[in-house]
């Protein structure tokens, strides 16, 4: 189904070395090489790994990297680095630990792979604007805030800036996960100043499910980013989008292979590119497996891609 693909289109940041899957470094770099090589790698994007942890991912990964010769190929390995908080002693270096591992590979005959996205707490506005000083141009920052706090002072320190807002939409515990109502005032905020954002973790399904495992509901990927595309082209409002978050089943949502929607409000497909190339950019996934399962057991898409 073409708006499926559409939304779907590079959403996905693989985070296998985090909870609950929480793998080691071989195994999650297999995962991801094999997901590249798969008929549904569309669907897949960056590859997360903590900056402590990216001279582990060379020695691991070297075997498995494709031979670069063109920095801009798309056989290049993308990976977005954790960093330490802007406000952190470690900051500063782990953004030359970034850069040196960049150049790296940057000459013919290396493994090709790039750093070119970081994630980073942020505790308030002045941080954001401390790190923006010392973030390379070449590197594109999200910077996490607490969905529990006012973020409208950290979203505006980022409007008209190269840089977007992270927020986390689960946890391994209930109080890790947002209410309805914190998760959609943060993307509206976002929306509403057009600052992109991504989100992290409990997004492994499509529809909002009570999790047996953490003992609370956690929210599906078709919620949050169908409300969000519906969101940034102004089709709903901050309380609409809540039921958007809420809804645990289909019937609220209009599926169509030309647009997607929720009680009567639509957007077409290219609203939903927009969307999702200027403002709700992705999720991280300890599961890759997962959310493709489910939308193929939904039908939502095809087993071959074609069909889909």
């Amino acid at each position: 189904m073409h708006s499926i693909q559409t939304l779907m289109d590079g959403l996905i940041d693989y985070a296998g070395l985090f909870p609950p899957a929480d793998l080691e470094m071989e195994p999650t770099v297999r995962n991801y090489a094999e997901y590249r090589g798969g008929a549904s790698d569309w669907m897949l994007s960056r590859l997360i790994v903590p900056v402590g942890r990216l001279e582990e991912f060379e020695r691991v990964a070297s075997d498995l990297l494709p031979i670069s010769r063109d920095p801009a190929s798309d056989d290049c390995w993308v990976i977005s680095a954790l960093t330490a908080s802007v406000d952190h002693e470690d900051f500063e270096g782990h953004l030359a630990q970034i850069e040196a591992f960049n150049e790296r590979h940057l000459s013919n005959g290396t493994g090709a792979v790039v750093v070119d996205t970081i994630e980073c707490r942020a505790a308030d506005a002045a941080g954001i604007d401390r790190a923006f000083e010392m973030i390379p141009d070449s590197i594109f920052p999200y910077f996490e805030l607490d969905h529990r706090g006012d973020v409208r002072g950290q979203i505006a320190a980022m409007a008209g800036m190269d840089s977007g807002a992270k927020v986390r939409s689960g946890g391994v515990t209930p109080d890790a996960h947002p209410t309805s109502a914190e998760l959609a005032r943060f993307i509206t905020v976002c929306a509403n100043a057009e600052v992109p954002f991504k989100a992290t973790a409990g997004l492994h399904h499509p529809l909002r499910h009570h999790a047996e495992s953490v003992g609370c509901a956690q929210f599906g990927f078709l919620n949050v980013f169908i409300g969000a595309a519906l969101a940034w082209n102004g089709r709903c409002e901050e309380d609409v989008l809540v039921g958007i978050l809420e809804a645990e089943t289909l019937d609220g949502f209009q599926i169509e292979d030309d647009r997607l929607g929720f009680n009567g409000q639509h957007v077409a497909l290219d609203q939903i590119a927009h969307a999702r190339e200027r403002f709700c950019h992705s999720y991280g996934s300890c599961s890759f497996l997962e959310p493709l399962e489910d939308l193929l057991g939904l039908e939502l898409l095809s087993a071959d891609p074609a069909g889909s």
